[in-house]
């Protein structure tokens, strides 16, 4: 059966009314912190790096979209104005002093509008307040150990649970730490480079071997966050998530205490592989 161009029409502006909720549902159904199936744009913040990690691509985001809608039009306009037919007797301008000036400073203009808020941003990630809590996070093949140096020097390793959910998300033993705090993350690796991020919080940092880095966040909301090792470092790179649970100061007090008699007296194991946390 033929369909008319009206049908057709209608058919068409259906599957792409479809398209669109179906992107939008899964993007409105996402979980904070941790991805979703058909996320397009950058996980929920909760920590005020992030926050200004948003508004920046954001904003770049819509300055690019100008730049091209513009550059776009001027392609156009040269095509229609400036073809044989409309224009047989071709112009020999050699130049133009008045836009040479404008296409000179209005990118100047622009790039320290991009360079000022870039460079905020790198000061507020890079500029490690006075800590609440100092974590260290050691990066191993396959899965990452936290010590707790304030808390009692208790240390402890955070394995793959693959009977956890979100699947390759899940671990045995959450990193914790209170809400509204300050939060100093130093990083080191015990083989090779490891990478800790958590999209959430706005962090990504290297753990590397015989150095130690170091980075912050301020968790604002409570909840599991979830990350990655996020530098390509073996086989089973896959598998090494992170999870950090953020909870209230009085959860945060009585979760120490359990984990001090838990895990001081039995410091971190080294596991070969990550499958073992499926054992």
């Amino acid at each position: 059966m033929k369909m008319s161009k009206g049908q057709m029409g209608r058919r068409l502006l259906g599957l792409a009314v479809a398209g669109v909720a179906l992107v939008a549902g899964g993007t409105a159904s996402a979980e904070l912190g941790q991805p979703a199936p058909w996320e397009f744009r950058l996980q929920q913040s909760a920590s005020p790096v992030m926050d200004n990690i948003t508004w920046f691509h954001n904003f770049l985001t819509v300055l690019i979209f100008i730049i091209t809608l513009f550059v776009l039009g001027l392609l156009i306009a040269v095509v229609v104005k400036f073809n044989a037919r409309a224009n047989p007797i071709p112009s020999r301008t050699t130049h133009n002093t008045l836009i040479e000036v404008a296409w000179t400073l209005i990118p100047v203009l622009i790039l320290v509008g991009i360079a000022v808020p870039s460079f905020r941003l790198l000061f507020l990630e890079l500029d490690i307040p006075k800590a609440d809590l100092t974590i260290k996070a050691t990066g191993k093949q396959w899965y990452w150990s936290y010590a707790y140096p304030d808390n009692g020097k208790f240390e402890f390793d955070s394995l793959m649970a693959s009977d956890k959910q979100p699947r390759l998300l899940g671990v045995d033993n959450e990193m914790v730490v209170p809400v509204n705090k300050i939060v100093v993350v130093q990083t080191t690796g015990a083989d090779v480079i490891h990478s800790f991020a958590v999209p959430a919080f706005g962090i990504k940092i290297d753990a590397i071997p015989g150095r130690l880095n170091e980075t912050w966040f301020k968790a604002t909301k409570t909840g599991v966050f979830y990350g990655q090792c996020s530098e390509l470092c073996g086989k089973d790179h896959a598998f090494m998530p992170i999870a950090v649970r953020v909870v209230s100061d009085q959860e945060f007090a009585a979760w120490v205490e359990t984990a001090k008699k838990k895990f001081a007296s039995n410091p971190a194991n080294s596991f070969a592989s990550v499958g073992a946390a499926a054992q």
